[in-house]
């Protein structure tokens, strides 16, 4: 069974991705970037589904750099609602190896359909 970890602050935006991916994936949740490197160790995910905005606005762009830095790094699926409320465009820096070295994305608020789509797109 492929593994997924989701990242984000936000106890209640954990639990529902967990609901919709329940089932099909083993998964675990961190709530900072202190408990994601933890949890990246132990539980060696295939696949990130991480926050841009957890403990700071950088803290999302900042774990993702770190990750893609690993020899077998897993796949990333950030979440953004920061292109609205910031005006920033995730959508063209998504894959810049430097600045923003994600696999996809998805805006906020999430679909269920939409996530499941692209989460089995990731994992193959």
């Amino acid at each position: 069974m492929k593994k997924i970890l989701i990242v984000d602050d936000d106890p209640d935006i954990r639990e529902a991705i967990a609901m919709v991916l329940s089932g099909t994936y083993e998964l675990q949740e961190a709530g900072s970037k202190v408990e994601t490197e933890k949890a990246l160790q132990s539980f060696k995910p295939h696949l990130v589904i991480l926050d841009v905005m957890m403990e700071s606005v950088s803290t999302g762009f900042d774990v993702a750099r770190e990750i893609k830095k690993a020899a077998a790094a897993p796949k990333i699926l950030m979440l953004t609602g920061v292109d609205k409320e910031m005006k920033m465009d995730i959508k063209s820096e998504a894959g810049n190896a430097d600045w923003l070295p994600v696999d996809d994305y998805l805006e906020k608020p999430l679909m269920p359909k939409t996530l499941i789509e692209k989460v089995a797109a990731l994992l193959g």
